[in-house]
């Protein structure tokens, strides 16, 4: 009989195993657990995210139920404690790696050919428990934040850093590569005016929120062709250029647009492109709710909300680990034409992980064996062959 991998085969099938060794061998990541090797820890990491294991007990038993699958998975057995010491022990530069990897085979993949590049910056708590003494507490939240730069056009996370809490959101601009041609969307936690500057003189745009202490002096109102945007008002567009001393290398022009929302509330926007209208740069700045939907989404339906292990080193593997899963996900949900919504899809791939069958069938029923007898016709003659 002919073999039919697992859906949990075919979702981790985008991932290179040569390039993924290359990646460990660099990092030297099967140093102290030869046994548990680096593949077998991110499968299982995988594996517990996707099902929502909320334990070392819970994916081990699971684990052990499906050792059916360890051969073609090419993975090995688990123990509790061999789980916790890799967590506690194998680098999280394994797993940074690997998604930066994946994260740009599937923007190539979901990216259509002239789209208009456009990036979000964001971060997002990663709450803690106030036992879990090495992490600090920024008078809000105790824990870590996790920052990402997110393509819009594609729908994923591009890159990311895992920072403490008490981290400046600002600091992640350090890492993030300026792109010609693209456009970056962040609020007014990223106000940097040299790396503004680096955007203009590399060609980049960029749309942000104005800053009170930003001071600015005002030149010339601009025209407004249409006023009326989806669910807002363009209240006036004006170039403007900054007020302060001392602001060499930041001589650039800029816009600023004040905009009311349909609820009464009114934004103030920044930006240096001088050439869309105000309601298509406003229209820009309303999309970068899609970061939250993106925060949103990664923790109600992956496992960051409880950690099976309590060390720095356990978290960061973790968090990596479910973004991991979730650009697989997008991939898969992609590659095979998925219709179904990206959240029931999540959930019928959790409760059918070790099902033998193609993810193209997800949420179909099983197909009939070919080895049954099918039931005749009454009115059909029946040979009976000795």
């Amino acid at each position: 009989m002919r073999y039919r991998g697992s859906i949990l085969s075919g979702l981790l099938k985008p991932i290179d195993r040569r390039q993924f060794q290359a990646i460990v061998d660099r990092y030297d990541g099967n140093a102290y657990d030869k046994r548990f090797d680096s593949w077998s820890h991110l499968v299982s990491l995988i594996c517990g995210q996707l099902s929502g294991a909320s334990s070392l007990r819970e994916l081990e038993a699971m684990w052990k139920a499906n050792a059916h699958h360890h051969y073609h998975l090419g993975v090995g057995r688990l123990r509790r404690s061999t789980l916790s010491d890799a967590n506690r022990r194998r680098r999280p530069e394994i797993f940074a790696a690997l998604f930066t990897v994946l994260a740009g085979q599937a923007s190539r993949q979901l990216r259509a050919e002239g789209e208009e590049l456009v990036r979000l910056i964001d971060a997002t708590p990663i709450m803690l428990d106030r036992r879990v003494q090495w992490a600090r507490w920024n008078g809000r939240i105790h824990g870590l934040k996790l920052h990402v730069l997110y393509d819009l056009k594609a729908d994923l996370a591009e890159q990311l850093s895992i920072t403490s809490a008490t981290t400046n959101d600002v600091t992640f601009t350090h890492e993030v590569p300026i792109v010609p041609g693209t456009t970056y969307i962040f609020d007014r936690a990223y106000c940097r005016y040299a790396w503004w500057a680096q955007i203009d003189q590399a060609g980049a745009c960029f749309v942000t929120r104005y800053k009170a202490n930003c001071r600015i002096r005002r030149l010339n109102r601009r025209p407004i062709a249409d006023p009326e945007g989806d669910g807002f008002t363009i209240l006036s567009d004006t170039e403007v250029e900054r007020a302060a001393r001392g602001a060499s290398g930041f001589e650039l022009p800029l816009r600023l647009i004040r905009i009311k929302r349909r609820g009464g509330k009114r934004l103030t926007l920044l930006t240096n492109d001088t050439v869309r209208p105000a309601a298509e740069i406003a229209v820009l700045y309303k999309a970068r709710w899609q970061i939250e939907l993106l925060f949103r989404w990664i923790k109600q339906h992956l496992n960051i909300r409880r950690f099976l292990g309590t060390s720095r080193n356990a978290v960061c593997l973790q968090i990596l680990a479910a973004m991991i899963a979730f650009t697989l996900l997008r991939i898969a949900a992609r590659l095979y034409r998925c219709a179904l919504p990206a959240i029931r899809f999540a959930q019928l791939v959790g409760a059918c992980l070790f099902v033998r069958k193609p993810i193209l069938r997800l949420d179909k029923p099983p197909e009939p064996s070919p080895s049954a007898r099918r039931q005749s016709h009454p009115d059909q003659l029946a040979f009976a062959y000795p």
